[in-house]
C-alpha cells in the first residue's frame, strides 16, 4: 500500500486517535479504489458522491484523495470549493460569448485540462445555477471527466422543493449513473483535524475583539474604507493583511458570494463585530410567477415562496463569509449579541445555517499555528 493512497492516510488517522465507523470506511474504500484504478491507468472508472451530516469527515476524506493524485500520479486534477467552482463557470461562459454553444465549449475545455474534479460542499439554491448544472454535468460525464463531490445532501434532496426544479432531474439522473453514491452518516462527529482555521468568539464583549485586533494589527491600522466589488465598504480598522467591519457594513450590503472570495484574497485575518442575533420575527412571503434563462420561456403557474426574515440576505452573505474563511483557512474574529446557537434559531435558511454554526464551533476547536 502506497503511502500516499487515501487508504494509509485513513489509516495514520485511526493511529491518530480517530474512531472508525462503517461509513467512513466504505467512503475510504470506494476512494481508493478509484485511485489505484487510475495508478494503473484505468481512467473509464466512477466518480464517488460522499453525502451526509457536517463534522463526518467528506471534505477530509476528499482533500485525502487529491493529496493522492498530486503526490505522486502525474493525474491532471482540480479541487475547488463548489462556489469558486461556479464562480469560475460564470466567467468563462461570459468569455465564450458569441460562440456556438459555449456551454459544451466549456465542458470540452475543462475535460481537456483536467481527469479527476473534486468539489466541495455542493450546494444548489438558485435557479440560475440549476440551468447551468444540469447540462454542464452531463457534458462532463460524457467527456470522461471523473467527479469527486461533497455535499450534505443526497442527490435526490438536491434543491428539492426549488423553483422549477424538473431541469435538474437529468443531472441527478446523471450522477447516479456515473458516481458511487455513498452515505456518511456516523455518530461520530470527526470535526478535530490538523491544520484548521480559528475562530474567536465573544458575547457582548467588543472590547475583547478591540484588543484582539490591537494585539495583532501593531500600531499598522487605518480607516480607509475597502472597494469591494463596486461597492465601498465602511471599516472600523484595516491593516495590510486584517480587516475589521460590523455587521451591518459587510453582510448587509449587496454583495455576491463572489466578493467574499475576493475579501480572502486580500486579507488573511477577518474581525466582524456587531453581530445581531439573526432570527428575524418580521416575515413575508413571495409569489413566484415564472422565469426566463435567456433562451427558453419557463411557464409557470403562481406558487408560494418560503418564507423569508427581512434578514435573510444579510444571513446569506455571513454564511458566504463563513464558508470562504473556513474553505482557505482564514482566521475569522467575531463579536454578537447573544450565543452561538442563538445566532439563527428558525427560518428559511435554518437548513444551511446548521453547516454554518457547525462549522464556526469547528473553528473555534483549533488553535493558531497547528
Amino acid at each position: 500500500m502506497s503511502e500516499n493512497s487515501p487508504y494509509f492516510a485513513y489509516q495514520q488517522a485511526l493511529h491518530a486517535g480517530f474512531k472508525e465507523e462503517a461509513s467512513q470506511r466504505a467512503a475510504v474504500t470506494h476512494l481508493e479504489h478509484c485511485y489505484q484504478q487510475l495508478k494503473a491507468g484505468n481512467t473509464k472508472i466512477s466518480g464517488v458522491y460522499l453525502w451526509g451530516p457536517v463534522g463526518r469527515g467528506k471534505t477530509w476524506l476528499m482533500d485525502c484523495f487529491y493529496r493522492s493524485l498530486t503526490t505522486e500520479l502525474a493525474i491532471n486534477s482540480q479541487r475547488m470549493h463548489f462556489h469558486h467552482f461556479m464562480r469560475w463557470v460564470h466567467q468563462r461562459l461570459f468569455q465564450l460569448t458569441g460562440q456556438a454553444d459555449p456551454l459544451l465549449l466549456l465542458a470540452q475545455e475543462l475535460a481537456s485540462k483536467t481527469q479527476v474534479l473534486c468539489l466541495d460542499e455542493l450546494f444548489i439554491s438558485d435557479i440560475g445555477d440549476v440551468m447551468l448544472l444540469s447540462r454542464l454535468l452531463q457534458q462532463l460525464f460524457e467527456q470522461g471527466l471523473i467527479l469527486v463531490v461533497t455535499s450534505n445532501q443526497p442527490p435526490e434532496k438536491l434543491y428539492e422543493n426549488g423553483f422549477n426544479r424538473e431541469r435538474l432531474l437529468p443531472a441527478i439522473d446523471a450522477i447516479n449513473r456515473h458516481m458511487q453514491v455513498l452515505s456518511m452518516n456516523g455518530k461520530e462527529d470527526h470535526r478535530l483535524h490538523p491544520g484548521q482555521p480559528v475562530c474567536r468568539f465573544w458575547v457582548n464583549d467588543p472590547q475583547s475583539l478591540a484588543s484582539a485586533f490591537s494585539a495583532l494589527a501593531a500600531n499598522s491600522a487605518h480607516k480607509q474604507t475597502l472597494l469591494l466589488g463596486h461597492k465601498n465598504i465602511r471599516v472600523i480598522q484595516r491593516t495590510e493583511q486584517m480587516l475589521w467591519c460590523r455587521y451591518t457594513d459587510l453582510c448587509e450590503q449587496p454583495l455576491a458570494a463572489s466578493d467574499f472570495i475576493e475579501l480572502c484574497n486580500s486579507f488573511s485575518s477577518i474581525f466582524l463585530s456587531e453581530v445581531p442575533k439573526l432570527t428575524g420575527s418580521d416575515q413575508q412571503k413571495a409569489i413566484a410567477r415564472g422565469t426566463e434563462d435567456g433562451v427558453t420561456q419557463v411557464i409557470a403557474g403562481d406558487r408560494e415562496l418560503p418564507a423569508l426574515s427581512r434578514q435573510d440576505d444579510g444571513v446569506r452573505r455571513f454564511i458566504a463569509l463563513v464558508d470562504e474563511c473556513y474553505d482557505r483557512k482564514i482566521p475569522l474574529y467575531l463579536s454578537a449579541e447573544v450565543p452561538l446557537h442563538e445566532l439563527y434559531t428558525q427560518g428559511a435558511l435554518a437548513f444551511p445555517f446548521r453547516r454554518t454554526l457547525s462549522r464556526l464551533q469547528e473553528m473555534q476547536l483549533q488553535r493558531f499555528g497547528q
